[in-house]
């Protein structure tokens, strides 16, 4: 008995066991792993900690992700920042932001000029918003009432596109003859400004449809489109031939200007710059009469058509200019060869 209660009192008073006891329950409490060989490793980790090591690791696999993507964001929107500065920059040469020999225009007029590429992307988008509306309605076979009236707000609104036109035009005449608004395909084939009115009346799709997707177009009416498309070449004709002369007169003037210096006065030479100007302000009327016969055509062919083959001509021309704006998308994705 005496040896056993000996023993006992031994181990309960050994002050190094009751440290690391003390130690060990401090961990336990703290909900740590004792610094000991019974500490568990990474394989022994519970379910729980095992789940959330992973989705942690997989939420720093998705950070770097959307980190890369976002560098590669920037370096995009930086490349088409470049391009488009690159674009601005050969508008202002070719004219479409005014600044020549640091004089600045009559700012109202400046304005009206430049606000045009602005405004004719806002009528673009409201223009394409009332066709899918008039598609929808022809689609549903809306009566002719609800068709007239969308076919009479679209050409409400091509009259106003046109007013808007001829204030630019009035302001600065290059920049609507340059198309600046347009895609570089649709400035290509533009006619003085704009589309060639007998274009539409040429465009075999638009006769092919409207004779099979509608009631055939009589005799009468092809004959009277005929008699447009004619009436039509001949006024292109005329003022083509006028642009010509205006191009002969203007360029003959400035080589006199050139001349006449060589033995003139410099006040000769500007006095022949200054002819040469005015006769460049004969460019807004021409600009005007083909906007007018653009409007003509197009009210004349109205009245020639019934309200659905109208509604259905509309669509036809629309679809038209759209393929035409993207060709020039398909034409900048080509792929190209390199060059040796």
């Amino acid at each position: 008995m005496d040896c056993a209660s000996h023993g006992g009192t031994d181990t309960s008073t050994d002050p190094d066991l009751d440290k690391n006891q003390a130690f060990e329950r401090g961990h336990a409490a703290a909900g740590l792993t004792p610094p000991d060989s019974s500490h568990k490793s990474n394989g022994e980790l519970g379910p729980k900690t095992l789940r959330r090591l992973a989705q942690n690791r997989e939420a720093a696999r998705r950070s770097r992700l959307r980190k890369k993507a976002y560098v590669q964001q920037l370096e995009s929107s930086g490349l088409r920042l470049a391009r488009l500065e690159q674009e601005l920059q050969r508008a202002r040469q070719q004219g479409f932001l005014i600044s020549t020999l640091g004089d600045q225009p009559d700012s109202e007029n400046g304005d009206a000029a430049s606000s045009f590429y602005v405004e004719h992307a806002r009528w673009l988008e409201e223009h394409h918003k009332q066709v899918d509306e008039l598609r929808a309605a022809v689609g549903a076979h809306a009566g002719d009432g609800d068709l007239q009236a969308i076919v009479d707000t679209v050409m409400a609104r091509c009259d106003e596109i046109f007013r808007l036109k001829g204030a630019a035009a009035k302001a600065d005449a290059f920049r609507v003859l340059s198309g600046t608004w347009g895609t570089p395909v649709e400035r290509c084939f533009l006619w003085l400004g704009g589309f060639r009115p007998s274009e539409l009346l040429m465009v075999p799709t638009i006769i092919v449809l409207l004779a099979s997707r509608l009631e055939p177009l009589t005799e009468k009416q092809l004959d009277s489109i005929d008699v447009l498309r004619r009436s039509s070449l001949q006024a292109e004709e005329a003022l083509s031939r006028e642009m010509e002369a205006l191009r002969q007169s203007v360029t003959e003037t400035v080589a006199a200007a050139g001349s006449s210096s060589l033995s003139c006065s410099d006040d000769d030479c500007t006095g022949q710059m200054a002819v040469a100007v005015g006769k460049l302000g004969a460019m807004e009327g021409l600009l005007r009469q083909a906007d007018d016969l653009r409007l003509r055509i197009l009210e004349e062919t109205r009245r020639v058509l019934t309200t659905r083959q109208c509604a259905r001509a509309v669509l036809v021309v629309t679809d038209y200019f759209s393929r035409m704006r993207a060709l020039s998308s398909l034409w900048i994705a080509r792929p190209t060869t390199g060059v040796n």
